[in-house]
């Protein structure tokens, strides 16, 4: 089957006007799974424009629908500062930045991430502040109203799509059936954060529950709110501590 005629004419006309190679290579590498949005070489995203390859995650439409909620809790609160660890291709950071007169920072462990990220940034105009942290052994320095994270959650074992293969794997996956990053930001959290500071969560559909004990770990008195995705998987979690 012909995988040109099953992408629909925006994405055509983009990847035509976008892919280097010939539309013949194009085809070829999509029988294979490869992500056209690597091909096209962006993705819209939140009304911005995010460029993507395979150093950075492909950013997903539940990750936009996160955007919009956030936009609106951190209206409602009035929350002005916040931090997005994990920060990939550094879309969710643009998008909020681009949206509220806020400061956030941003960080991941990856140079090539943060480099692809820093470019997003200065083409949709946003002055953000990214750095280079492993958060599961070093310390965030400062104090912000909000974290925001769509850490890596898929557990090691756990089927993915085909193509996943072709994002970066320490992006996608996490130790201790999934929870190891929600884990350690929870942890420190107390330390970042601060007084009545929220924690927002893209999550695997089933760590809910179980994300949620460990806030309460650490937040006995916590607002715990999960919220469903587009197609009614638990997705978003906001720990209003």
């Amino acid at each position: 089957m012909n995988h040109l005629n099953k992408i629909g004419l925006a994405e055509l006309k983009a990847l035509k006007e976008n892919y280097q190679g010939n539309l013949e290579e194009a085809q070829k590498k999509l029988e294979e799974g490869y992500p056209i949005q690597y091909l096209i070489g962006h993705v819209d995203f939140y009304n911005c424009k995010i460029k993507v390859n395979e150093n950075v995650l492909i950013p997903r439409y539940e990750t936009e629908y996160l955007v919009e909620k956030t936009i609106k809790l951190l209206k409602t609160k009035n929350l002005k500062t916040g931090i997005d660890l994990c920060t990939g291709s550094g879309a969710i950071a643009i998008a909020l930045k681009k949206n509220l007169n806020i400061k956030i920072d941003a960080c991941d462990i990856s140079n090539l991430a943060l480099k692809i990220a820093q470019e997003n940034a200065q083409k949709n105009n946003t002055n953000i502040f990214f750095f280079k942290k492993d958060i599961l052994t070093e310390e965030i320095e400062g104090k912000y109203d909000f974290i925001i994270s769509n850490p890596p959650y898929i557990k090691e074992n756990e089927y993915t799509s085909p193509e996943t293969k072709y994002e970066p794997s320490i992006a996608l996956y996490a130790k201790d059936n999934g929870l190891e990053f929600y884990k350690k930001i929870i942890e420190i959290s107390p330390n970042v954060l601060n007084k009545n500071g929220i924690i927002i969560f893209e999550i695997g559909a089933t760590l809910g529950d179980e994300i949620k004990k460990i806030a309460l770990d650490t937040y006995p008195k916590a607002n715990i709110i999960i919220e469903k995705d587009y197609n009614n998987f638990n997705r978003f979690m906001f720990i209003e501590t």
